[in-house]
């Protein structure tokens, strides 16, 4: 089966490796909308405009297309889900739920981008899940722009050190491109744990092809 991959840039390339290593049958095909990289500081009608244009290439031939991108998700899924109801889609949420489950300090940090920080979702997320842990959420409105430049090795990663020194047990990757993070924050932080979303996307895909098996 075809199976679409969007970001607004190099995060589907990350997600979409991780999940070919999981569901090796399938053909991954990934879009990305590099000219307007990153989203995370755009107003939601604009992202849904982009997002829903930079999928057009995938709707004919890709019976589920993930939606790789906390913050495409959170402002446009529910409009594609309408739009276009033939199409399965999969969004990305940050990892709440996993985390509070995973803290054992009772403190965890949220890396996401303005967007997705201000949403309704992000706020139900908390709300329902998070409301026994205290929540760190630095500002990382630069980082995605960073890695999409190859300039990861600039990111100011001392908000984090921070939260750890605060405390904070648990580190969630709220927007795919920092997924290129995740080896070098596991290596120079091995006792926190460091949370990213392909594992359950991997899980959910698997579910939606065998329902149409």
């Amino acid at each position: 089966m075809q199976i679409g991959v969007f970001d607004s840039g190099k995060g589907g390339k990350l997600v979409a490796r991780q999940l070919q290593k999981t569901l090796p049958s399938c053909t991954f095909v990934v879009v990305d909308d590099s000219k307007n990289v990153p989203y995370g500081s755009r107003a939601e009608q604009e992202i849904i405009e982009l997002t829903e244009t930079a999928i057009q290439p995938l709707l004919a031939t890709c019976p589920i297309i993930v939606i790789a991108c906390n913050t495409a998700t959170t402002a446009a899924i529910a409009h594609l889900r309408n739009t276009y109801p033939r199409t399965k889609f999969i969004g990305i949420e940050p990892m709440i739920k996993p985390a509070q489950a995973t803290t054992k300090t009772g403190r965890f940090t949220v890396l996401a981008t303005p967007h997705t920080l201000a949403s309704k979702r992000y706020k139900e997320l908390k709300d329902t899940f998070g409301s026994m842990a205290t929540i760190d959420e630095p500002d990382t409105r630069d980082w995605a722009r960073k890695i999409e430049d190859d300039q990861a090795h600039a990111i100011d990663l001392s908000p984090i050190v921070a939260s750890i020194d605060q405390g904070s047990d648990t580190l969630v990757l709220a927007c795919t491109h920092y997924i290129a993070l995740k080896d070098s924050l596991q290596a120079t932080y091995p006792a926190v744990a460091v949370l990213e979303p392909t594992e359950a996307i991997a899980r959910q895909l698997a579910r939606l092809i065998a329902e149409q098996s």
